[in-house]
């Protein structure tokens, strides 16, 4: 076996798994890169990846590698800079193992990620939100299940992940209504449930059933509801609103479009970014800021309240030729 392949092994066993106690989340988008990366290096030097050698996965190969993710693979720049931070964490690993490779590695650890644009948030308004509920058959099991799960989506922001992995021992419908779950980090949260979802939810699960640790929302089988399938069903209900709702056409309606949604109705009640950053589940208040530059009605009323400027208008006009010379690029 090679000091790459034993490596590999010892990253994610002790490394990760042990010392770190990351995620399965983690374990698996780390584990999808970095297959992703023996497939292309074992084409690239035509030997099998328990062949491969640190030295194989050197600087040259992995830039080409984040190359192809961008442009054969059509991957975003926010997912080439997901997949080099995985990269970086194993050659970190590596480098603590295996000295004599130092230079390779050091060489790997030095490719800087890509700036990217960063655009504003895409979020629903009420009429869209309106008519995504409606959209579901309410006289089918799974569209009332369906009308439960965008619904509790759209109310408390909670990811895909967290959707998914709720059971209906989460669910608390009597005083103090809430849903608690385990988010992202390994953190748990609890948020509280509106009058309206507290309805929808009570007659989802009289409707349910079942046992408290079972998923909430199943599919017909009783197995948990994959993100594809959620992300594929979301898809449908906003291809049947449109007609209702002709805005939904210019927007990519995603499950975290939801969780944007739920935030940005809170910054509009008012609530502070603080507290936001709370029902959220973010680690950092500075998260939070994206929904600030996302909501045109906040500026508007910021310009509002500005004082007239009564000063003069001009113009900088520099004395010296230098000076224009730079004023002028």
């Amino acid at each position: 076996m090679s000091a790459l392949a034993m490596t590999l092994q010892a990253f994610f066993t002790d490394r990760l798994v042990r010392q770190r106690q990351v995620s399965p989340n983690t374990v698996q988008a780390y584990r999808d890169t970095l297959r992703l990366l023996l497939v292309f290096a074992s084409e690239r030097h035509g030997k099998a990846p328990g062949k491969l050698d640190i030295d194989d996965l050197d600087a040259p190969l992995i830039g080409a590698f984040l190359d192809h993710l961008e442009h054969e693979r059509q991957n975003g720049v926010r997912t080439r800079n997901a997949r080099l931070a995985a990269i970086r964490s194993l050659f970190r690993y590596a480098a603590l193992r295996h000295p004599e490779h130092a230079a390779t590695i050091e060489r790997v650890l030095a490719i800087p990620p890509k700036r990217f644009e960063r655009r504003l948030v895409t979020y629903l308004t009420e009429a869209e939100i309106d008519a995504l509920l409606a959209a579901p058959d309410r006289t089918t099991w799974t569209g009332r299940r369906d009308t439960a799960l965008i619904g509790l989506a759209v109310q408390t922001g909670l990811r895909a992940s967290e959707l998914i992995g709720l059971t209906r021992a989460d669910i608390h419908l009597g005083a103090g209504a809430h849903v608690s779950c385990t988010g992202k980090g390994r953190k748990q949260r609890i948020t509280p449930l509106t009058s309206g979802t507290v309805a929808v939810m009570g007659v989802w699960l009289a409707e349910r059933a079942g046992q408290p640790a079972e998923p909430l929302f199943p599919t017909r089988t009783g197995r948990a509801l994959s993100r594809d399938a959620v992300e594929r069903r979301l898809s449908g209900y906003v291809a049947n609103a449109m007609a209702g709702c002709p805005s939904l056409s210019r927007k990519r309606v995603t499950m975290h479009v939801l969780r944007h949604s739920a935030a940005m109705r809170l910054l509009q009640a008012g609530i502070d970014t603080a507290v936001i950053a709370l029902w959220l589940g973010h680690e950092q208040v500075e998260t939070t800021q994206i929904y600030l530059h996302a909501d045109l009605q906040i500026k508007e009323r910021a310009l509002e309240r500005t004082a007239p400027i009564t000063t003069k208008p001009g113009r900088f006009r520099p004395t010296d030729k230098l000076l224009a010379f730079l004023e002028a690029l």
